[in-house]
């Protein structure tokens, strides 16, 4: 009973929370659809009441537009308070046009003060309300702006109304209304247009102006009229004006409208009279002050990143060359502006690609994000910041250093000048050559002589601007050519610049600018930075001029100041890598090292091809080989830099020897060098003599390349079929070796040509007539290659130009395809330099970008560029043209041959051992000193056997032949005889192995069985079984030995010596 009880309560409670749910949800119900019919009335009401007011506008503006009397000012105020009401800018742009456009019809009415719109302003209980609309309808204005594109005819319409009424309503200039007795209302007016003007720079005004300026000038061909860049540049330039130029809308000018590309070469272009407001208030000088604050210009440069700093000073730099009062008093604020800015965007330029960098045509590689619209705009920026390395600029800032007279040589100034000849003047405006022709007198020989504190005023003032053009150089990085040809284009610039190093700090020159280095002050980097800014400039002169305008004409520097340059370049390089700072170069000091070093190698290179300095010139007196050599053992980073970078302070002997002690310890470490527990393999070759080349190409063209860097030994078989007489202890291969290089050497064969003039060997253009002419090329570069590796020399004299090819400088970015073209053709240079000279028309002669060449009968036309032979040479190219025709004559032509050549010879030797010789001492490695035989060095390195010695009359009887009876040639034809090579080791006599010996003999070769001790006896007491008249001297070019009967007559051992070295039948001679 009691449980029935309970189970009924709880079914009553559960019906009662059940129906209380039901009663709340249906309430929920009701609620929601009484609030969705209130949103949809809501909405309908709305839609209908914006209907009815854009119906209302539409009216209001159609009886207007049909010629209905003029509409009153309150009317307008009404009918645009409802259009903002209800406005969008999708649905209600053709209503806002026509809005606009009667406002502004309702200030062009004459005489009806009802009627104009301002005069709503002077309403008691409107002034408030039309201050409120006229901001919004301006606003609206500027939003419509940042959409339109000027370049549409139709959107460049509505930029013009957008900007007239903001200009209408930004000044009271054109207000009708403040005519006559209305001047009075005219500081109140002013005060609402201030106050207008502030509302939309808080909205942000300038961002409008900035996409709107950006969209119509960044590009080839601005599409905003005169009218319109007017108008946009007024109303940027009014509220920095009536804010009295304050420092937070010099800002908003700077960020917003200097910054947007060559706008200050558009404004010149289109509207100039603009150029003359911005003179008028001084704008340049206040941007200057205002940037020379360092925190003001790092937040304007943050704010625009790296491309529109660039564009900002670009437009600096414009201003600057239009300003050069300002310019000259605010050079100081003006350099150090310039320097911040490109510093700021030196930090995002990148060395190399990378998927965080970005393409820039003027930065390189960059790693922000590059608005590929600005790229249109580059070569107008590119245009405004040539200004800074324009002649009309360096004359300003370079004005101290300009302004000095260098010192002259009283004596040879008296001198008359020798007049200069049409054939001799310079084409391209005579770029370099005006300076020169103005001065008849030859300066002194400019020399460090100190005086000029480092800290006074004056100098500080040239080190900025060093600083300056330097960063220009390291940030522009794509325009770097260009910088320096301008920098360069003054003739009397670096030499003055040079004068001015000369004379700062006590002593001058070297030993302040050692301390710098040692220094990390500010002060030490801005005078390392003028040495680095001379450096770079004065290495791009002297590798744009020619041999005839650096020694003949001797343009910008003096030969003798090269000579004193060349000399402090050397010195600085020297101790920079001797006391161990280049070790540990990083930044900065790296680069200013590089910059030194290139200079130098430019004059050096000069130097080697066309001597200017003095004999021993680049040489270090207090480096010692021996020091340098025990450093280098050690692996002393400083020796090897010192080798790596100017092995031309070393003497010529000591870079042989290391060459020699490499390959000595490569040999070693190959197992190549005869040993008491080990012996080196050899490999053995059979030689027809008839067939040499053949034989040798086919037998050696296999060999790995250790094996060909191994012992080889060869049989000679003769024209009989039978083996030659003869062991070969490398003796019968070095004449196996110099026979097969006379034989590919020889121009007959046509692999290679002799160069006209001196007949200097190079690879023949037409050799690819020869079947597999490039395996051929590449055994020759074998051949030649272990010639060099064995110390033996070869008479084989090769073109300067290819030298250079081989020691791989063709690769530098200094080096000139015609400074080497003399080299391969003297005449064609002169040739090509004419038309450098030439004055009037080039197109005159008819020339095109390509070479024809007589081959074999045929004229073949080369194009030196693709579609060459339809490019005329004219005067803006021909400088290109002489560069194409050097480079294609001397590397094109031969390109595959050339590189079929090096890949032999650097199979055998590697490029790093010869990387410390010049064109010439490779030329002397390769065929030993071109010194006449040293006979007192060879008689002292002399051994004797059967029973000669140094007294022996027949040996004093041989000595004084060569000496005074045979000639050069001849004497040249004795020692290939005994030696197999005509020409003395590079090194002397004393590292001819095995040394030079004399035997004294008395049978003949073939019963020859070597010294007893009756025949050494018979031989030092002159005793003769018979008299030996009828044999010939013979030799054992194996051992480098001389076999010489025991003569009795003087005149007998003449004749059959002379007889002897005519023959050349190897070892059979008998």
């Amino acid at each position: 009973m009691f449980s029935a009880s309970q189970s009924s309560r709880a079914q009553f409670l559960d019906k009662a929370r059940q129906a209380r749910e039901e009663r709340r949800e249906l309430k929920e119900r009701e609620r929601a659809a009484v609030q969705l019919q209130a949103l949809v009335r809501r909405f309908l009401c709305r839609c209908r009441l914006q209907r009815e007011i854009r119906k209302e506008v539409e009216d209001f503006f159609g009886t207007n537009e049909c010629g209905s009397s003029k509409r009153s000012a309150l009317s307008v105020f009404r009918i645009a308070r409802k259009l903002l009401f209800v406005f969008s800018p999708k649905e209600d742009k053709e209503r806002f046009e026509k809005l606009c456009r009667c406002i502004l019809n309702s200030m062009d009415v004459e005489n009806e003060p009802k009627v104009w719109y301002v005069s709503l302003a002077l309403s008691k209980d409107l002034t408030l309300l039309w201050i409120k609309q006229i901001k919004d309808i301006l606003w609206f204005c500027c939003e419509f702006l940042k959409q339109l594109k000027p370049d549409i005819l139709q959107d460049s319409r509505l930029v013009n109304l957008h900007l007239t009424m903001l200009v209408t309503f930004t000044d009271t200039s054109t207000w009708k209304i403040l005519r006559g007795k209305g001047e009075t209302l005219r500081p109140a007016m002013n005060h609402i247009c201030a106050n207008i003007m502030g509302h939309l720079n808080q909205k942000g005004f300038y961002s409008v102006l900035q996409i709107l300026l950006t969209n119509g000038l960044a590009r080839s061909r601005p599409s905003l009229s005169k009218g319109s860049l007017t108008a946009i540049f007024s109303l940027a330039l009014r509220p920095v004006v009536a804010a009295q130029f304050s420092d937070n809308l010099l800002r908003s000018f700077l960020i917003h409208v200097m910054s947007v590309p060559a706008i200050m070469t558009h404004l010149a272009t289109l509207t100039p009279e603009r150029l003359a407001v911005i003179e008028s208030h001084d704008l340049f000088r206040k941007f200057i002050l205002f940037l020379s604050r360092e925190s003001q210009c790092r937040d304007v440069c943050v704010c625009l990143e790296g491309s529109h700093t660039l564009c900002l000073l670009g437009n600096l730099v414009f201003l600057g060359s239009l300003n050069d009062q300002v310019l000259e008093e605010e050079t100081a604020h003006f350099v150090g502006v310039l320097i911040h800015m490109l510093s700021y965007c030196q930090k995002y330029v990148s060395q190399k690609k990378s998927n965080l960098t970005h393409w820039h045509p003027v930065l390189g590689w960059f790693s922000q994000t590059v608005d590929y619209g600005l790229n249109e705009s580059m070569p107008l920026l590119t245009k405004q910041l040539q200004h800074l390395w324009g002649v009309h600029m360096i004359r300003i800032l370079f004005n101290d250093v300009l302004s000095k007279k260098l010192l002259e040589n009283q004596e040879i100034a008296q001198l008359p000048a020798q007049p200069i000849s049409p054939q001799n003047s310079l084409p391209m405006k005579n770029l370099f050559k005006r300076a020169f022709q103005k001065s008849a007198s030859v300066r002194n020989i400019l020399k460090p002589v100190g005086g000029k504190r480092v800290d006074s005023a004056e100098v500080q003032k040239v080190c900025s601007i060093c600083v300056l053009y330097q960063t220009t150089l390291t940030t522009l990085t794509q325009i770097r050519l260009q910088i320096l040809t301008g920098l360069t284009y003054l003739d009397d610039l670096l030499p003055k610049l040079w004068a001015f190093i000369c004379e700062l700090g006590p002593q001058g020159g070297l030993k302040l600018f050692l301390e710098c280095l040692n220094n990390d002050t500010e002060e030490s980097k801005r005078l390392l930075a003028m040495l680095m800014l001379f450096c770079d400039c004065s290495r791009h002169l002297i590798t744009i001029l020619d041999d005839i305008e650096v020694y003949e004409e001797q343009i910008s520097f003096k030969l003798e100041e090269l000579v004193t340059i060349s000399s402090f370049l050397n010195s600085f390089v020297f101790k920079m890598i001797w006391d161990g700072i280049v070790e540990n170069a990083r930044g900065e000091t790296l680069e200013l090292f590089h910059s030194v070093h290139g200079w130098l190698m430019v004059l050096y290179e000069r130097d080697c091809r066309r001597r200017f300095a003095p004999e021993d010139h680049w040489l270090r007196k207090d480096l010692k080989p021996s020091v340098l050599f025990q450093e280098l053992d050690k692996d002393k980073k400083r020796a090897q830099l010192l080798l790596q970078y100017i092995p031309h302070v070393i003497p010529h002997k000591n870079r042989v020897l290391l060459f020699r002690n490499m390959v000595t310890k490569e040999k070693e470490k190959l197992g190549l060098v005869e040993t008491s527990s080990a012996s080196p393999h050899v490999t053995h070759i059979t030689i027809r003599r008839s067939r040499m080349l053949e034989d040798g190409y086919e037998q050696l063209r296999q060999l790995s390349q250790n094996a060909m860097k191994g012992v080889i030994r060869v049989k000679f078989v003769n024209d009989l079929g039978v083996d030659e007489a003869g062991i070969d202890q490398d003796g019968v291969f070095k004449e196996f070796l110099e026979e097969i290089i006379k034989k590919v050497f020889d121009p007959a064969l046509n692999l290679f040509k002799t160069t006209s003039g001196d007949e200097r060997l190079y690879p023949s253009p037409t050799s690819y007539i020869h079947e597999n002419y490039l395996q051929l090329f590449e055994f020759v570069g074998k051949m030649l290659g272990k010639a060099v590796y064995e110390g033996i020399v070869v008479d084989v004299p090769f073109a300067s130009f290819f030298l250079s090819q081989l020691l791989g400088h063709h690769h530098s970015v200094f080096y000139s395809s015609v400074d080497e073209l003399p080299s391969l053709d003297s005449e064609f240079y002169k040739n090509l330099t004419s038309i450098k000279r030439y004055d009037g028309d080039i197109s005159d002669l008819g020339l095109t970008l390509s070479y024809d060449e007589d081959v074999m009968g045929q004229l073949v036309c080369h194009e030196l560029v693709p579609g060459g032979k339809t490019i005329p040479v004219t005067n803006e190219n021909k400088i290109s043209y002489i560069h194409l025709m050097a480079h294609f004559r001397m590397h094109t032509q031969i390109k595959s041959q050339t590189a079929a050549l090096i890949g032999g010879f650097r199979s055998i030797i590697k490029p790093e051992w010869i990387r410390m010789f010049s064109a010439p001492e490779l030329q002397r490695l390769i065929s030993g000193d071109n010194a006449e035989i040293d006979l007192e060095d060879l008689k002292k390195h002399t051994v004797y056997y059967g029973g000669f010695h140094g007294s022996h009359r027949v040996i004093i009887w041989l000595w004084d032949i060569l000496a005074n009876d045979f000639s050069p040639e001849e004497r040249a034809m004795f020692l290939k005889f005994v030696t197999s090579c005509s020409r003395p080791p590079l090194l002397g006599f004393a590292y001819l192995k095995p040394p030079f010996s004399i035997r004294c003999v008395e049978v003949s070769d073939d019963q020859d069985t070597g010294d007893t001790l009756g025949s050494v006896l018979r031989g030092f007491f002159t005793i003769r079984k018979k008299e030996p008249g009828g044999r010939l001297p013979t030799s054992s070019t194996c051992f480098n030995l001389l076999k010489l009967p025991n003569y009795s007559k003087k005149s007998i051992l003449r004749e059959k010596l002379r007889y002897a070295i005519s023959m050349n039948t190897g070892f059979e001679l008998s």
